[in-house]
C-alpha cells in the first residue's frame, strides 16, 4: 500500500506471511527467522549494490554483504591514492568477489570482533588476522587482490566501534582509528573519524579535538560520472574542511569538524541525511539498549556538536535534534546548531557574511578604496538564494548603500553581470523570496550587462567562468565547490596583462581555492583572507548558540533569543575586526609573507597556545583558576550569563569550560601582542606566561584609569599607549 505523506512523499506499507515448508508457524527465536526479520525492517535502508552481492552469493546474507561493501568503499579512500586504475571502487568490489572466501572471511572477523553476545577477545582477533594474511599470500595470485584484502583486514583492525549488531539501524556506521586513513598529503591525523555506509550514500565525519565543532553538508553530483569524481575525493574533502575547520575555530572552545555525505544523482537527501545522523548517534548515545549491543573498543564516551552546511534544511536540523532527545543522548540540543527556533538560523541573521564583510572592509581600505565613501565593484559567486551569498547581497547594500556595486554573479542555476553594477533592488528582491540569479528581472539591466541561465547556449561556461572573466575590486567566492581555482587553472584568473582580475578576495566559501593558487595570486599583488579567517563567524555563532543550550531550557533561551542574538552580533565583528587588522599588521612587518600563510600560522599560535594551556589548567594554583574562571564570563554573550546566572558552572561541561578559558585567553595574548610573543615559548612555559600576562593586565587596566581619573594634561594620550603597550612592557620589569 502507497500513502502519501507531504511534503516528504510517500509511505510504502509491505505485508508479508511468512510460513515454514511444512506450512507451520514459526519460532519466533529460530536463527533463520530472525535474520529474514532483520532484513525485511531493514529493506528501506539496505545499500542496491548489497542486495545485488546478496544475490549472488546468498551463502553470506544481507548483514554481511552490507558489511563487505562497506569496507571496500571505506578502503577505496586509501587505495585510490595509490593507484586510481587498479583501485577504482567498482575495480575493489569485483576483486572482493573474485576472492570471496577470503573477503568472508574478513567480514567474519568483523561480525565476530562486535558480536555483543560474545565479543570476538584480542588474543583470538590476531591469531586468526595473521591466519588469514598467511592464507592471502600463499592463496591469492593478483597483487592488487592481495593489497585489498589486507587493506580490509586493516580496516577491521580499525573500527573502534559500530553498529553492525542493532537489528533497526538506517546504516552501518563505524567509529575509527584515523591512521587507517592517514597518506603523505593528510599532514595532521584528525582525533577521530566516523565512516556511514547506507543506501545510495557513503559519509565521513573528521574531528581534530575532542571536543570539535563543525558543519554537515549533503554532496549530491549530477551524474554518474562526477559522482565518480566525488568519490574518489571524498575523504580528501571532509579531511580539507575539518582541518580549514581546525584552523578557523581558533577563537571558540571547540577544535575543527566536518561531515560530508555524498549521494547517488537522484536520491533524496533526507532520506540519506537522517540515515547519517541516526546512525552516528547508535554510536554515542548513552541509551542502555543502544550500548548493549555495541562493542566499545575505543573506551571513551564522546559528544559530537554538528551543525548545518550545504543541502542542510531546517526540517533536517529539527529532525535530528528531535531524534536526538528520542534516542537519549546527553545534550540533544547541542547535537546540531543553527535550529529554527530555540537556535541562530546562519541564513536568517547573516552571522557568516558579517564577517565576510568585515574583513571585506579592512581588505578594501588596505588597497586604497574607503568604502563608505569610494564606490567599489564585487563579484561572487554563490546565489541570491544562498546563506553567505545572499545575506552579502543584503549586507553591502545595508552598509554601503550605492557605492558598492555588484557586477557579476554565479550559481547553481546560471549568471548576471553588468559592469555598470546589478540592480541592487532586484537583487534584494531575490534575496527576500530566496531564488536563484538566474530569476533576474532581465529588464532591468544595464545596456550591457546580460542574464544567462545554464540551460542557455553557452550557459555552463559562462557561469564557470565569471569568476575568472569579470573585472572587479573585490571578488567574494561565496558558494561553490572547493578547488575551483587550483593549481592547474590559477592563471585564468589573469587579465590580459598579467594582472589579477580582483585586487582583493575575501573566501566566503571554504577550499574554493587551494594552497598553490593563494600563493601564485597572492604573489602578483591580490590580497587574501583565507576561509579559516574570511568566514570563521558562523562557526562562532554556533559555538554560542551551543553554549547557550547546554544551559538554558528551550523556553528560557526563546525568552532571551533577540538580546542573545544581538550580543552575538557584536561579538562576530569584534573578533573579525581584531584578526583582519592583525592579519595586516603582520603583514607589514614581514611583505615578503603571503596573507594566506601569515593566517595559518595566526592559527597555528593560537592552537599550539591554546593547547597548553589546556593541558596545564588542571594543576593550576586555586587563586590562578579563579582569575582564569573570568575569562569564561568575558568570552560568553551577557544576555545568556544574565539568565543563566550560576547554572553557567554547573551545567557546562568541566572539559568545554577549560576549552573556553584556553582558547579566550591565547586569543587575547595574540590579538593584541602579535604571532612572536608567544611562537618562540616551550609549550612547557607557555601557562606561566599567559597566567603572568593576565595578572599584569589587571595592573595595566588599574594604572589606566588611575591617568585617566587625573589631572594630567595628556592623560588620554599616556592612558591610550598603557593600554596598547603597557601589558607587555610589564612583564619585562
Amino acid at each position: 500500500d502507497l500513502i502519501d505523506d507531504p511534503p516528504h512523499g510517500q509511505i510504502s506499507l509491505l505485508g508479508f506471511v511468512v510460513q515454514n515448508s511444512r506450512g507451520e508457524a514459526i519460532d519466533p527465536e529460530n536463527e533463520l527467522w530472525r535474520e529474514i526479520r532483520r532484513d525485511l525492517m531493514r529493506i528501506k535502508w539496505i545499500d542496491q549494490d548489497v542486495l545485488d552481492l546478496a544475490d549472488q552469493h546468498p551463502e553470506m546474507g544481507v548483514t554481511r554483504c552490507e558489511v563487505l561493501v562497506g569496507l571496500c568503499n571505506l578502503v577505496h579512500q586509501v587505495l585510490v591514492k595509490e593507484n586510481p586504475y587498479a583501485f577504482a571502487r567498482d575495480r575493489i568490489l569485483r576483486l572482493a568477489q573474485r576472492h570471496i572466501e577470503q573477503s568472508r572471511e574478513v567480514v567474519s572477523l568483523f561480525i565476530d570482533r562486535f558480536n555483543p553476545d560474545k565479543p570476538l577477545d584480542n588474543r583470538h582477533f590476531e591469531e586468526r588476522t595473521a591466519a588469514l594474511r598467511l592464507e592471502i599470500e600463499s592463496e591469492v595470485d593478483l597483487e592488487d587482490a592481495r593489497v585489498l584484502l589486507n587493506r580490509l583486514l586493516d580496516a577491521v583492525h580499525a573500527t573502534q566501534r559500530t553498529n553492525v549488531a542493532l537489528e533497526e539501524r538506517y546504516a552501518l556506521a563505524m567509529r575509527l582509528d584515523p591512521s587507517i586513513l592517514a597518506t603523505p598529503e593528510r599532514s595532521e591525523t584528525p582525533y577521530g573519524v566516523y565512516f556511514v555506509h547506507g543506501r545510495s550514500f557513503d559519509a565521513f565525519h573528521v574531528r581534530f579535538r575532542d571536543i570539535a565543532r563543525g558543519g554537515v553538508r549533503a554532496v549530491r553530483p549530477i551524474g554518474f560520472e562526477q559522482h565518480t569524481r566525488e568519490a574518489e575525493r571524498l575523504f580528501d574533502e571532509v579531511y580539507g574542511l575539518a582541518f580549514a575547520q581546525q584552523l578557523k575555530n581558533k577563537d571558540i572552545p571547540e577544535g575543527g569538524a566536518k561531515a560530508v555525505i555524498l549521494i547517488e544523482p537522484g536520491e533524496p537527501i533526507s532520506r540519506c541525511f537522517k540515515a547519517f545522523g541516526d546512525s552516528i548517534l547508535d554510536l554515542i548515545t548513552p541509551e542502555a539498549a543502544t550500548r548493549s549491543r555495541v562493542v566499545d573498543r575505543f573506551g571513551h564516551e564522546e559528544l559530537l556538536y554538528l551543525g548545518p552546511d550545504e543541502n542542510i534544511t531546517p526540517d533536517l536540523i529539527e529532525w535530528i535534534v528531535d531524534r536526538a532527545k528520542r534516542r537519549g543522548y546527553a545534550l540533544p540540543n547541542s547535537f546540531m546548531s543553527s535550529k529554527p527556533g530555540a537556535g541562530i538560523n546562519h541564513k536568517e541573521y547573516g552571522v557568516t557574511s558579517e564577517g565576510v564583510t568585515v574583513f571585506l572592509d579592512v581588505a578594501l581600505r588596505a588597497v586604497g578604496i574607503y568604502p563608505t565613501s569610494t564606490p567599489f565593484t564585487v563579484k561572487l559567486t554563490g546565489g541570491p538564494d544562498g546563506d553567505v551569498a545572499g545575506n552579502e547581497i543584503r549586507i553591502l547594500h545595508r552598509d554601503y548603500g550605492e557605492n558598492a556595486r555588484i557586477v557579476g554573479i554565479a550559481d547553481g542555476s546560471g549568471s548576471a553581470e553588468d559592469p555598470d553594477g546589478l540592480s541592487h533592488d532586484e537583487l534584494l528582491r531575490l534575496v527576500e523570496r530566496s531564488e536563484p540569479i538566474a530569476m533576474f528581472d532581465r529588464n532591468l539591466l544595464g545596456s550591457r550587462g546580460r542574464v544567462v541561465t545554464i540551460h542557455e547556449p553557452d550557459g555552463f561556461h559562462l557561469r564557470n567562468t565569471l569568476h575568472n572573466r569579470i573585472v572587479a575590486d573585490a571578488f567574494i567566492p561565496a558558494g561553490g565547490r572547493p578547488r575551483t581555482i587550483h593549481e592547474g587553472n590559477w592563471k585564468q584568473y589573469l587579465q590580459a596583462d598579467g594582472t589579477p582580475s580582483s585586487k582583493v578576495i575575501v573566501e566566503g566559501a571554504n577550499l574554493f581555492l587551494t594552497p598553490e593558487a593563494r600563493e601564485e595570486l597572492s604573489r602578483l599583488g591580490t590580497l587574501i583572507f583565507k576561509d579559516s579567517s574570511a568566514n570563521k563567524c558562523g562557526v562562532i555563532c554556533s559555538s554560542y548558540e551551543i553554549s547557550a543550550s547546554m544551559v538554558l531550557s528551550e523556553a528560557e533561551f526563546l525568552e532571551i533569543k533577540k538580546e542573545f542574538v544581538e550580543d552575538v552580533l557584536v561579538k562576530l565583528r569584534l573578533l573579525a575586526r581584531r584578526e583582519a587588522e592583525l592579519l595586516l599588521r603582520e603583514r607589514h612587518r614581514s611583505p615578503h609573507v603571503s596573507l594566506p600563510e601569515i593566517s595559518i600560522r595566526l592559527s597555528k599560535v593560537m592552537l599550539k597556545t591554546s593547547d597548553a594551556i589546556e593541558a596545564a589548567l588542571p594543576s593550576l594554583p586555586e587563586h590562578d583558576l579563579v582569575m582564569a574562571r573570568e575569562l569564561v564570563v568575558e568570552h560568553l554573550p551577557g544576555a545568556l550569563l544574565e539568565k543563566a546566572g550560576p547554572r553557567i558552572w554547573e551545567r557546562l561541561p568541566e572539559s568545554y569550560v577549560r576549552w573556553i578559558i584556553a582558547k579566550t585567553l591565547a586569543a587575547r595574548i595574540v590579538y593584541k601582542e602579535g604571532l612572536d610573543f608567544l611562537d618562540a615559548v616551550p609549550a612547557s612555559a607557555v601557562t606561566g606566561l599567559a597566567m603572568q600576562y593576565l595578572m599584569q593586565e589587571r595592573e595595566t587596566r588599574r594604572l589606566r584609569d588611575e591617568v585617566l581619573a587625573s589631572d594630567l594634561p595628556h592623560r588620554h594620550r599616556v592612558a591610550d599607549l598603557l593600554e596598547r603597550g603597557g601589558t607587555r612592557a610589564g612583564l619585562s620589569d
